[in-house]
């Protein structure tokens, strides 16, 4: 894999302004994305997952605020780039697959009309005739016919909006691609095709991809690198083959053995207690309340997301004395 990368995060701070309290969604995160890599980003409801992508594209909304870090996509800082400017990356550079396709496509507009307006955003000296040959191969691209182009969202089933998404996402072959829960609401059989859709495209174009969701099942198929998200930190980053094998942060131990295995008859057992509010976040590390390796340390300090066993990474105090 080349070293040198797609996207590289800096110490990014995102929070919501609730009154004169900051609400803190993503906390200091800093991770690297590399050409044609898939990373996976998990965690409970709350833990910063969308905030994270939709703070990426810029498309965030008050009351959240990007409170600081940087954003090096193409040698430059996203986070700092003018409105024009990010309009002009978006979809070129950088493309989002929005979290429930049913949602984000328009329902009055032709499929049609969508797409060409993404291109002629960004490309203002194609004809109509080009527009609609790129439009045709771009729907073939994802298994779906060019009738689809005519039809209008109400017209398809879940998977094929689903499809139509990832096609407006590629639509200008960009470098980086988020993909916010790409196979939500959709039955089993469909998240299968809608992922392959997705994988088979994404290596066409060696794009870098960002996966967020819930589905570990789903991020062990299609990542190469998993990121364990929790009120708001990266506390785990690891290949998956090794996260799956030897987790680290006891949150992720949690999460893998809250999983049913097909090799092992076992009891499944549940994470206790809930993720915390970020309003009141606990002291220390905020896992402390929920971790049955808990010493005294962990209520005292917010653990770093440090560097152990080459490509991995983890914010545990355990994992830090076990490893120097």
């Amino acid at each position: 894999m080349s070293q040198e990368t797609a996207l590289q995060v800096k110490n990014l701070r995102v929070s919501y302004m609730t009154g004169d309290q900051q609400v803190k969604a993503v906390d200091d995160v800093s991770f690297s994305l590399y050409p044609g890599e898939r990373l996976g980003i998990v965690g409970e409801s709350g833990s910063g997952k969308t905030t994270l992508a939709m703070a990426l594209m810029r498309l965030h909304k008050p009351p959240a605020y990007i409170m600081g870090g940087e954003a090096i996509l193409d040698g430059r800082d996203i986070l700092s780039l003018g409105r024009d400017q990010m309009r002009q990356t978006r979809w070129s550079k950088l493309s989002l697959i929005p979290q429930g396709s049913m949602n984000s496509l328009n329902p009055v507009i032709k499929i049609k009309h969508q797409m060409a307006d993404a291109i002629e955003a960004h490309e203002r000296g194609w004809t109509r005739g080009q527009i609609a040959k790129h439009i045709g191969e771009l729907l073939g691209r994802v298994g779906l016919p060019d009738s689809v182009a005519e039809m209008y969202p109400h017209e398809l089933s879940g998977g094929m909006k689903q499809r139509v998404c990832i096609a407006l996402a590629i639509i200008l072959e960009p470098s980086v691609i988020i993909a916010d829960e790409p196979t939500s609401a959709l039955d089993v059989v469909v998240q299968r095709v809608v992922m392959q859709t997705l994988n088979d495209v994404q290596e066409q174009l060696n794009a870098a991809m960002i996966i967020i969701g819930h589905d570990m099942g789903l991020m062990a198929q299609s990542a190469d690198r998993l990121a364990v998200m929790y009120a708001g930190k990266m506390v785990e980053v690891s290949p998956i083959a090794s996260f799956f094998k030897d987790p680290q942060h006891p949150y992720s131990k949690l999460l893998i053995s809250s999983l049913p295995s097909p090799e092992e008859k076992r009891e499944l057992a549940g994470i206790p207690g809930s993720q915390p509010s970020l309003l009141d976040l606990p002291s220390g590390c905020a896992f402390h309340p929920r971790c049955p390796l808990v010493v005294e340390r962990c209520t005292g300090e917010i653990p770093l997301l440090r560097d152990f066993s080459g490509d991995r990474r983890a914010a545990c105090h355990l994992v830090e004395e076990q490893s120097s």
